[in-house]
């Protein structure tokens, strides 16, 4: 709480000196921090569950507050970078229009960087389509289409009709499987039990396969396992089960997140235990919210591990800082080995429903022999 009280002051008291004047625009710029510092003490540190119309408005409220914030910040950044460039090249003219309308410059595109982002985290998600080539698949799997839903963290920001139009657009596909990687919501059952409810429409009925991330296990592990197989997903646990096509077999595997251990010592995830090894030469997906877990996975005999958990970075300068922990596997297909790798950028949003630099998606991907490959 201290570590994150003193942040907040010092990015107050950055921005009231470099973007305001007087006493008004001062108070005016305590909200936004306010709110920012309030939804991790009161909700987080202090763990105490929104239950009102008015939580739920102060999340949003924090939320908005923490996107505009990252905007300002830069931008301000940026401004006194080229303060001290046009000082240092002698620029006075340039120097005297930053000074005096700077600021005002500043905010109004933190604004606007704030609301673009808005609009491409709510209009989406786009749908991408990927074909893998693996070589060597069995000739009946050739052209398995997989839906991956990832990330769409169904809480204050994201609720019933976005759930709801994903829903529609994944069974527009005719996948012969759907995937969801973890992270699906950020609450309790009782208060998102409505959002959720268009995940029972899925199609295909009795292939909708599905993992927990991290925020699943803080909204409640146990709760959410039962809530989410009583939709008909088939909820992974470091478990596996097979799907058959012609003559060939798919292993579907999903492991636990490694947040598991967060609440239980002994718990963690153990690829080895969904890759049935007694399948024999079965093409083998994982599903694993976290893509740190691909080296383990290529170890144990995994053909294609599906994952989240990034979000791509969601918005600038995040796109870069998330290449620095999650490389090579950030977001798209890479390998780890011969194993194939893809990262879904997430299908909704956390935090600050924004966007900048990245859109939600909902991913198509199509497995196929490199050799069988119709060419145009």
């Amino acid at each position: 709480m201290l570590a994150l009280s003193a942040i907040v002051a010092v990015l107050y008291a950055y921005l009231a000196w470099r973007l305001t004047t007087g006493l008004l625009g001062r108070l005016a710029l305590i909200v936004p921090l306010a709110a920012i510092w309030a939804v991790p003490v009161i909700y987080w540190i202090c763990e105490r569950e929104p239950v009102t119309a008015m939580d739920e408005a102060l999340h949003v409220l924090s939320y908005l507050s923490m996107g505009w914030l990252n905007f300002a910040v830069l931008l301000s950044l940026l401004r006194d970078g080229a303060l001290l460039a046009a000082a240092g090249f002698h620029l006075p003219a340039l120097r005297q229009a930053l000074s005096s309308w700077g600021a005002d410059a500043v905010l109004a595109g933190s604004m606007l960087a704030l609301g673009g982002g808005m609009l491409a985290a709510l209009r989406g998600p786009k749908l991408c389509h990927i074909d893998v080539p693996v070589a060597g698949l069995p000739p009946d799997l050739h052209g398995l289409k997989i839906a991956l839903i990832s990330d769409l963290h169904v809480g204050p920001t994201v609720g019933r009709a976005y759930v709801r139009r994903v829903v529609h657009m994944s069974n527009a596909l005719n996948a012969d499987l759907v995937a969801l990687t973890g992270d699906l919501v950020d609450g309790p059952v009782a208060r998102l039990r409505s959002a959720i409810a268009p995940l029972a429409q899925l199609a295909p009925a009795g292939r909708v396969f599905a993992v927990l991330g991290n925020h699943d296990y803080y909204a409640g592990a146990q709760a959410w396992t039962e809530h989410f197989r009583s939709l008909g997903l088939c909820v992974l646990l470091n478990e596996a089960e097979s799907v058959a096509r012609g003559n060939a077999t798919l292993v579907v595997g999903g492991v636990l997140d490694p947040a598991a251990s967060l609440f239980d010592r002994e718990q963690g995830p153990r690829p080895e235990l969904a890759a049935v090894p007694g399948a024999g030469a079965a093409f083998r997906l994982l599903l694993a919210h976290n893509p740190k877990l691909a080296p383990q996975a290529e170890q144990v005999g995994f053909d294609l591990q599906l994952s989240g958990h990034t979000h791509a970075g969601q918005f600038f300068p995040w796109t870069l800082a998330v290449r620095w922990v999650h490389a090579p596997h950030v977001a798209g297909l890479s390998r780890q080995g011969r194993m194939w790798v893809y990262v879904s950028s997430g299908t909704g949003t956390w935090g600050p429903p924004v966007r900048f630099g990245t859109e939600p998606e909902l991913t198509l991907l199509r497995v196929v022999r490199p050799d069988l490959i119709q060419l145009p």
